[in-house]
């Protein structure tokens, strides 16, 4: 049991506020004390829990394991504290920022057209909106929910289902007019291969052998871009073949602006999509909640497949 001298709630808002704002002066700042209070609550904070929280530099404050959970749960305590206080004063409609983060093709082509429907629910929650393909740490980027598209990292991140894509092989009509339409394996020597140019676990694309086992076929890429979006509008100008996701893909082959190629060596491997965030769901801020709800509800991932 915390002594009766203790104020647990300060402790935590004081921590917390170091940490969004990246270090103790600004901290101090914001709360309207001084740089040595906060310096001071730190290293009580520090001795009480019997942990370092913080790795201190000249220049950046670096949180540990322990500051990492500790940040989160304080997080979550603080905004349950709000939040109870706002039923009891002002109801209990979301009110408040909540800071997403997506890839860009996803974010571009399904989420962005769903945020003037969420606005007019929630019409007192804001969005802060980061859209990139390189994964980033929640907690580093101070989001509170992120889209995945992929395998989840086992980590200490909850995470809900928005739906599953394959994967296909594309190219525009005019760049197959031009240099032929790939039926064999063998084929894709001769062609234009477009890419990411982030770090992945498998560079190779991967396609069904004649013993019908998967194989991973290198290929020089002729061009190699940052995000998915960019693989799209290369694909979409001639570029060259692109492997992406079906849901990318899916309106612009309705469309006739892209055309698959070699589906029947396509593996049928399948891309899981999640919205993930940090704590879990009964500790969540309303604004946050309501959000992924909203998510869940009313992202429908468009797909593609022969039989369509």
């Amino acid at each position: 049991m915390a002594r009766p001298d203790v104020n647990r709630s300060t402790e935590m808002e004081v921590f917390v506020r170091v940490v969004e704002t990246g270090g103790l002066s600004a901290a101090a700042r914001a709360l309207r004390i001084t740089p040595s209070a906060v310096s001071k609550l730190m290293a009580r904070l520090e001795a009480r829990l019997g942990a370092r929280l913080l790795n201190r530099s000249t220049r950046k404050l670096q949180l540990t394991a322990e500051g990492a959970a500790f940040y989160a749960r304080s997080a979550q305590v603080l905004a349950d504290i709000d939040e109870a206080e706002r039923e009891v004063t002002a109801g209990a409609a979301p009110r408040g920022r909540v800071r997403v983060n997506s890839n860009m093709g996803l974010g571009r082509q399904l989420l962005l057209p769903l945020v003037p429907d969420f606005l007019a629910k929630h019409p007192e929650v804001t969005l802060d909106i980061v859209l990139t393909d390189q994964v980033v740490d929640l907690l580093d980027e101070r989001a509170d929910v992120a889209i995945r598209v992929g395998d989840l990292q086992s980590s200490s991140l909850m995470a809900r289902k928005l739906g599953e894509s394959r994967s296909v092989v594309v190219a525009s009509p005019d760049y197959l007019a031009r240099r032929g339409v790939p039926t064999t394996l063998q084929d894709l020597a001769g062609h234009d291969q477009l890419d990411f140019n982030f770090t992945r676990s498998v560079r190779n694309w991967p396609f069904l052998g004649a013993d019908g086992e998967v194989a991973y076929l290198p290929g020089v890429a002729a061009v190699q871009v940052g995000d998915g979006e960019s693989l799209r509008e290369l694909a979409l100008a001639g570029a060259g073949l692109a492997r992406m996701s079906a849901f990318s893909a899916a309106r612009d082959i309705a469309a006739g602006r892209l055309v698959p190629v070699l589906e029947a060596f396509n593996p049928g491997d399948v891309l899981e999509v999640h919205v993930v965030f940090l704590g879990q769901g009964g500790h969540l801020p309303a604004r946050v909640r309501a959000f992924i709800d909203f998510l869940v509800e009313n992202l429908r991932l468009p797909n593609w497949s022969p039989e369509t």
